[in-house]
């Protein structure tokens, strides 16, 4: 008897599975690394095995048919069931080092100093951390073979274990030559665009300026030519333009408290804000061992920073709404 899944159908399959979670052949090709017309003649080799049409080819999109949208579902619990048994698999007995996406900011800034105290409490766990910041679910974790991340966002996870273990809040700081260079600057309300320093990427998907846009509106203030300042791709460049005396930055206290502390960097007004994001940790169903011990070693890392936060910034804070995030998983 011949056996339907052969060799051309699971390559039809899974060029039309892309093309079905991207509803565009171009994304699905860049994906497989072939090209456009691959995917669209492989769909098209799979249709007419079938019979039937598996896509409404509109002038703006591909739109699944009924039947398409029957064996995309099919194929997705298929895949992700495939993938994560092998990758599994591949673990299985595996005590290799765990590799670590992390948003790059908060990997130099507050990661990096704290691991000596992991290798030192976890001598058997090797631990790699990798600067990332592309948004993560479950099919790509799988795919791209990512244990664990950790993520600076607003959290709208739904189909991997996301944890937040660190919250985070907002407050503009400067050098104190900056300071000393800028004494009409004494409220929010005399900020202007040109002395402001952007993080364009405060996390996948977020406007280019975010994080100025949310504690200014929490602070009442508006700055009609905000877009004016200068601009970077991480947060960690806009405090460093900051320490170099060159403008504002919008300072996360993860990344910024030490240099407060050291007086490297002044807080301007006394007035902290929270954020729409946060740190999670993120992982995949099923984690290992080593997985579950770095989690549990973030979870108390945070509340350890979190202490050390409130201590320093006193009544700074303003008051955060009760119950706005909860772990997901």
């Amino acid at each position: 008897m011949a056996r339907i899944l052969s060799s051309s159908v699971l390559g039809w399959l899974r060029c039309f599975e892309a093309a079905a979670r991207h509803c565009n052949f171009t994304q699905a090709a860049d994906e497989l690394c072939v090209t456009q017309g691959a995917v669209s003649q492989q769909v098209k080799h799979l249709e007419q095995w079938l019979g039937r049409p598996l896509f409404l080819r509109t002038p703006r999109a591909l739109v699944l048919t009924p039947e398409g949208e029957r064996l995309r579902f099919v194929l997705r619990e298929s895949f992700e069931a495939i993938e994560g048994t092998l990758s599994q698999l591949r673990r299985h007995g595996e005590s290799g080092p765990v590799s670590l996406s992390c948003s790059p900011s908060f990997a130099m800034r507050w990661l990096t100093p704290r691991m000596g105290d992991f290798f030192r409490d976890h001598p058997d766990i090797g631990l790699r951390v990798y600067g990332e910041f592309h948004a993560l679910d479950r099919t790509r974790m799988v795919r791209d073979g990512i244990e664990a991340a950790v993520r600076f966002d607003p959290g709208a996870y739904s189909d991997v274990h996301a944890r937040l273990f660190l919250d985070e809040w907002l407050l503009p700081v400067a050098s104190p030559s900056f300071v000393a260079a800028h004494p009409e600057i004494r409220t929010p309300a005399d900020l202007r665009g040109v002395h402001l320093l952007h993080d364009v990427s405060p996390w996948d998907g977020a406007g280019e300026f975010e994080e100025w846009r949310a504690w200014l509106a929490q602070a009442g203030v508006t700055v009609p030519d905000l877009e004016q300042g200068q601009r970077f791709n991480l947060s960690q460049l806009a405090v460093g333009a900051a320490l170099a005396g060159q403008g504002i930055a919008m300072g996360r206290t993860a990344l910024v408290l030490e240099d407060l502390a050291a007086g490297r960097l002044v807080d301007l007004f006394g007035l902290a804000l929270p954020s729409d994001a946060a740190y999670y940790f993120v992982s995949a169903h099923g984690q290992s061992p080593q997985v579950a011990k770095i989690e549990a070693w973030l979870v108390a890392e945070g509340a350890r920073f979190q202490a050390e936060r409130a201590a320093w910034l006193g009544n700074k804070r303003a008051p955060r709404a009760v119950g706005r995030r909860r772990a997901r998983g």
